[in-house]
């Protein structure tokens, strides 16, 4: 060990992990554990800040698990119906949760049915991964 040299501790890494792949116009994101309205928000900042709302996406929520109220869903749901808002062209969105989330998800994607895009969710990656992939590269 170098003198004065401080030993650096990892904060324990985030539960939501994306990948953007340009070629394949696809992004991926697994969420995995408790997973927070920051978290989500933070993943929100990186999809305006790169603009890539017409690629699909792929979110894999089937490791995740919430303690967000239903204040922190709504506000969610708000700020991504706004953030659709003004976009012309929306790539794909499915969306992989455990059976008995299918339900609260399915009712935060009603909120987000103004957008002009094909949306499902999946109990299982397989059929998740299977049919983003038949959707349009936009």
């Amino acid at each position: 060990m170098v003198a004065g040299r401080r030993d650096w501790q990892c904060r324990a890494a985030m539960p939501v992990y994306w990948k953007i792949d340009s070629r394949r116009k696809l992004v991926t994101i697994v969420a995995e554990g408790d997973v927070t309205r920051a978290e989500i928000d933070s993943f929100l900042d990186v999809m305006d800040g790169v603009d890539c709302h017409d690629y699909r996406k792929l979110f894999d929520g089937a490791a995740s698990e919430t303690r967000m109220l239903p204040d922190d869903m709504l506000a969610l749901g708000v700020r991504m119906r706004a953030m659709h808002k003004d976009r012309h062209a929306l790539g794909a969105l499915a969306i992989v949760v455990p059976d008995d989330k299918i339900e609260l998800v399915s009712r935060v994607l009603g909120m987000l049915a103004v957008a002009e895009r094909p949306m499902r969710v999946f109990s299982t990656l397989p059929l998740a991964e299977d049919w983003i992939e038949r959707q349009s590269r936009a």
